[in-house]
């Protein structure tokens, strides 16, 4: 019970925190819907507004929608200045207010995570039924409730995968002095292997046919993390996935959860165990 009027206490902290510099927040939640323009002016001129062409099993209509969707997704599973906070706090010194206070890291970063997300989607809120108000039309037909219902589970895992992967790089900051490079290198795969640049269909699609990499491509795509952060959700609203194949892939996100958030207590223990700070 003291554990969880910490962790509410930790959370209303947090929202306050963001909402201290309001302007600033609302200011920055707004332009991160430019690049948005962008990618519906760039398949608006692949496509050249022709409705019957297909670019790999992609209308013009699923493109922009699929770019609407994966905006959403990424909006749940990003973390920008986690891994690279924690391991900034490992390095100076600072964790000592985790191991000294009883509050443990994993759980505060994980409520001002929440905190985050809670006053972003509400900044948010307005601008992006904007959008999707004027991207209507770009929908096939209004999903069922089960296909919402799934899709909301899948932004949930997302969240959970995308900051327990990059808490597990932020905690190898107990091993490395400088994570950079390693956030650098994550940054760049979850940018094409989440689905965030194109589809990930697309990605397999581009090997040779019956090839053996092809198969291997396409199992590792189906099956690591990655997917959940952005592809999974726009695939499932958008009717990609088969509707049957749905539960087994919501059951292997919540699996990586457990393993991923297993990794970050492991790590953390070890960690910790080998840390030495100095002053005060």
């Amino acid at each position: 019970m003291f554990r969880w009027r910490v962790y509410w206490r930790v959370l209303q902290t947090s929202i306050s925190e963001r909402l201290t510099y309001r302007g600033d927040f609302v200011l920055g939640t707004l332009v991160r819907f430019l690049p948005l323009v962008t990618q519906v002016f760039l398949w608006t001129a692949i496509f050249a507004g022709d409705e019957s062409r297909r670019l790999n099993g992609y209308s013009y209509r699923n493109m922009v929608a699929y770019a609407l969707l994966v905006m959403l997704g990424r909006a749940f599973s990003s973390m920008p200045g986690l891994a690279s906070g924690m391991a900034r706090d490992i390095r100076d010194g600072t964790i000592k207010k985790y191991l000294t206070q009883p509050v443990d890291m994993l759980g505060f970063l994980f409520w001002a995570r929440v905190a985050h997300k809670l006053v972003y989607y509400t900044v948010a809120t307005i601008p992006f039924a904007l959008v999707f108000w004027l991207a209507r039309g770009f929908f096939d037909q209004a999903p069922p409730s089960e296909t919402l219902l799934a899709v909301a589970i899948a932004l949930v895992l997302g969240f959970l995968i995308g900051f327990l992967t990059e808490a597990l790089i932020g905690l190898s900051g107990f091993y490395l002095l400088e994570v950079s490079s390693l956030i650098f290198i994550y940054m760049m795969l979850n940018y094409f292997l989440s689905g965030h640049m194109i589809p990930l269909d697309w990605l397999v699609g581009a090997l040779p046919v019956g090839s053996f990499s092809r198969g291997v491509a396409a199992w590792l795509l189906k099956w690591l993390p990655f997917q959940y952060m952005a592809y999974f959700p726009a695939a499932v609203l958008l009717g990609r996935i088969p509707a049957e194949e749905v539960p087994l892939r919501l059951l292997v996100g919540a699996i990586w959860v457990v393993v991923l958030w297993q990794l970050n207590r492991w790590l953390f223990n070890r960690g910790v165990r080998r840390y030495t700070a100095f002053g005060g």
